[in-house]
Order: C-alpha cells, then structure tokens, then sequence
C-alpha cells in the first residue's frame, strides 16, 4: 500500500538522495502494517500544518521495511518489532528505535451466527495454530464458550504471508505461553506456519477472514474493528479473560515501563497485571542516528517532536493507546541523537 502526502517542515527540499522536486522535501519510509491507519492519520494532520514535505510511506509489512531501512532505499523503516542485535549490526550507521503507539493482536473470526467475544486461552490459541485442534466444537473451545452452539466445521486458519511484525508479535506470544509451539515454530515475523492460508498485510488478512466462513486469523485491532470482525477476549498471564481495548493495553505496557531498556526494544507480549490484554505491543519508527541530508534531519526529527506531543492526542480515535509519558520524555530526549 502506498501513502503519499505532502507534509510541511523545516529546512529545504530534497528527495531521498538530497535534489528537489518542486521545491518539495521528499522523504521516503516503509513498513509495518500494524500502524498504518494511525500513521495516515498523523501524515494528514502535519500536513495541514506543513504543506512543503512529502511523505512517501510504503504499508508493506516490517520485514520489508527493515530490510529497504538496511539497504538505504528509505529514509526511515517501521516495524512491530524490534530489530535484532544481528540486523542491527548490518547498518551504516546506529538505528535509533522510536515506539510511537501501543496496540494489540487479536484472534479475529468469521463464525456464521456468532458475534459475542469468544474466550480462548493461550492453550487452545496455540494448539489452533499448530492444527491439533482442527475444529470450531473441540472440546478445548467449548469448554471456554457455554451457552455457543459451536459449530462443528475445520477451523480455517488465516495467517500472514509477508514478513511481519504482527507475526512477530502473535508468535512470540505463543513461544512465551506454549513450550511446544516455541519448539515446533518460535517467534519471528515470519515462521514456517505447521497449518492455514497465507494472506498479505493486516488489511489482506482480514479481508481474507472476512471472505471465508468458519475462519480465525490475528490482525491489529483497529482492522478488526474497522471490518466489523469478530475478535476473542483472551485469559492473560494473571488468569483473567481480558477484553482487548485501550485500557487492557495501557495495563499491558505498565509493568514493562518501569524496566525498558534505553534503546527502547522491549517485548511486552503476556505481561504481568489483572487488567493486562496479553498480545500488547509497541510498534517503532526505525531513524538512522545519521543522515547527511540536514534538511531532511531537521523535517524528521520535527515530525518526531510532533508525534510525541500533538500526534498521541490522536491515537485513542482510532484505537491505539498513547505512549506512557515515561516513555514520551525518554524519546524526546532521544531525538538529538540524529545528527
């Protein structure tokens, strides 16, 4: 998916290799999905208060957008999850991590005659997902939803084709609460799935779950939201069924906050607490710490300043939680460190 917006800043124009287009400050960024709806959101609004940069983002997925970032292809990458040490070392030059939102994967499904919440426990999500329990009245599901007819259909798995921090984040979940899962599989954004069909983005699986009767698949909540899907409330770390939404999320990253690591890349998935939904995370706008194009700097790290201020007062709308102001002031500070 391609979003092109025409942004304002400081500083001249320039594209991603320093000419001008019109006069215009051209900056290019891809990745994450998961994101997405709240980033456009953000892209509009600058822009009503900037009219001279471009803004080019690429909804491609976080492998993708890792991967252009690394190559030099994009000025700014974003992801679900957070690049590893390995990939890290690959740069030119220092990544800087900057969470920008909070969100939350839900198991999303389309059952024919069924719209309440279904409850599912972190067992019976991964023995769906690794195919031992094939189908919608498995015991293991029943048990969990009295008074639901369940049907006795295959349960058809949707899952993510493209590499993607929403896989990310959803396998390293099920590592943290299924041994057998975190042997057969592990955490990555992108796994060889043991069962399911494979669909491109948040937008294509939920498109696709929304296509296919009988169907389960994990999306950003906004797209389940927006697709008027049916989503489960999952039992937590705490032993509690726990609805997704801006205060479960918000509980998710308050135990995490107190012991995040400077450079901000931290797993927040089946985190302690009552009120925690247990498939939290953050998502990252990925910023080299070095950019020779000083008009370009100068744009990003304006846009930075913006999103931590202005831009969280807009993220609830569409179903992010804001960043703890903990967090916000450790990024503002972070900002000077692009150069």
């Amino acid at each position: 998916m391609l979003f092109l917006l025409l942004l304002g800043g400081c500083g001249q124009g320039g594209t991603s290799n320093g000419s001008e287009d019109g006069g215009r400050l051209l900056i290019n960024g891809a990745g994450a999905t998961f994101p997405y709806p709240i980033y456009s959101k953000w892209f509009n609004e600058y822009h009503k208060l900037h009219p001279t940069i471009a803004i080019n983002y690429q909804s491609i997925g976080s492998g993708g957008g890792i991967r252009q970032l690394l190559s030099g292809t994009v000025d700014f990458g974003a992801s679900d999850m957070p690049v590893t040490t390995q990939l890290l070392a690959q740069a030119s030059t220092k990544i800087l991590h900057f969470p920008t939102v909070l969100g939350a994967d839900v198991p999303t499904y389309n059952l024919p005659g069924i719209s309440q919440g279904l409850h599912f426990t972190p067992e019976a999500l991964a023995g769906v997902f690794l195919g031992t329990i094939k189908k919608w009245n498995d015991p293991q599901l029943a048990r969990l939803n009295p008074g639901l007819n369940l049907p006795a259909h295959e349960i058809v798995i949707v899952h993510r084709s493209d590499g993607s921090g929403t896989t990310f984040v959803w396998t390293d979940y099920l590592s943290k609460v299924s041994p057998e899962w975190k042997s057969q599989v592990g955490a990555s954004t992108s796994v060889n799935w043991p069962t399911g069909l494979g669909a491109k983005g948040n937008e294509g699986v939920s498109g696709l779950v929304q296509q296919t009767p009988y169907s389960l698949g994990y999306v950003e909540l906004i797209y389940a939201l927006q697709n008027k899907l049916g989503y489960g409330i999952v039992r937590n770390a705490a032993g509690k069924f726990v609805k997704p939404d801006l205060n479960s999320v918000t509980a998710a990253a308050a135990g995490m906050v107190a012991n995040m690591p400077a450079d901000f890349r931290v797993s927040i998935t089946n985190a302690p607490g009552a009120n925690a939904y247990p498939i939290s995370s953050f998502t990252w706008m990925l910023i080299p710490a070095s950019i020779s194009n000083p008009a370009k700097r100068d744009a990003i790290k304006n846009f930075l300043n913006w999103m931590l201020t202005d831009g969280q007062t807009m993220v609830q709308s569409l179903d992010y939680a804001p960043l703890p102001d903990q967090v916000k002031s450790k990024e503002l500070a972070q900002i000077s460190e692009t150069r």
